[in-house]
């Protein structure tokens, strides 16, 4: 049973193989896509913990209290 799971085993990395590292474009174009997706999900990610964190302790969250709208006048 061992030789079938290595056979399965070396089978998908000889596909991840032949998908992605054979040709160098594709291997660039698959790790700077990679990289563009992890740093977005990491600044996104960020961003959420950073501002459940920092909650009614920011500019966004008191700005209410502070800025007056100025009234229209109507003439």
């Amino acid at each position: 049973m061992a030789g079938f799971a290595n056979a399965i085993y070396s089978h998908a990395l000889f596909s991840v193989y032949r998908t992605f590292i054979r040709k160098n474009t594709v291997l660039l174009t698959t790790a700077f896509a990679g990289a563009f997706a992890f740093e977005l999900a990491f600044d996104i990610t960020s961003n959420k913990v950073w501002d459940s964190w920092n909650q009614g302790r920011q500019w966004k969250d008191i700005k209410h209290r502070y800025v007056v709208k100025e009234e229209e006048d109507d003439e």
